[in-house]
């Protein structure tokens, strides 16, 4: 961990006084809660969204035959799959 100083304006440091008293932690933490969300995003928001994606066009009725599905796509030339756009 590396220690970093800021300066923060009156209001902000109040509100962020009073945020850390009432969920009992320090200004610090709250900073680098705020950081990581803000930087990195939410872990388990991104977990989630990842979760919810998966498998979402699994009950579409082409792909009931995944091989078929697969094959049919693999049927004639490239150049043929392209111009049927």
């Amino acid at each position: 961990m590396r220690r970093t100083q800021l300066y923060l304006d009156d209001e902000l440091w109040q509100a962020l006084h009073e945020q850390a008293e009432r969920a009992r932690t320090t200004i610090s933490e709250l900073m680098r809660q705020a950081a990581r969300e803000r930087y990195l995003g939410n872990l388990d928001r991104r977990k989630a969204a990842m979760q919810a994606f998966v498998g979402i066009r699994k009950d579409r009725p082409e792909f009931r035959d995944a091989v078929g599905y697969v094959r049919r796509l693999r049927q004639g030339s490239r150049i043929e799959r392209l111009g049927k756009s």
